[in-house]
């Protein structure tokens, strides 16, 4: 899950897999799978962060970073 911060200043969780695009037209919005749009304070890079640090966490740095050579 990732924080997002609605307009009111309320915290909330996102499923990330739940996001089907990111738009900022000019404030952020969120829409999911599920047709619902969210509207955010944070930008839309900030999301992208998040989103990119999320899957980091759940697959491993070596899926973003690939193979390491080995020093001999």
């Amino acid at each position: 899950m990732i924080e997002a911060t609605r307009f009111n200043g309320t915290q909330m969780l996102l499923n990330p897999e739940l996001i089907l695009y990111v738009e900022s037209i000019p404030d952020t919005v969120v829409t999911l799978t599920t047709g619902e749009k969210l509207y955010i304070k944070e930008a839309p890079s900030e999301i992208q962060n998040r989103f990119i640090t999320y899957k980091r966490n759940v697959f491993g740095k070596a899926l973003y970073e690939g193979p390491r050579m080995k020093k001999e």
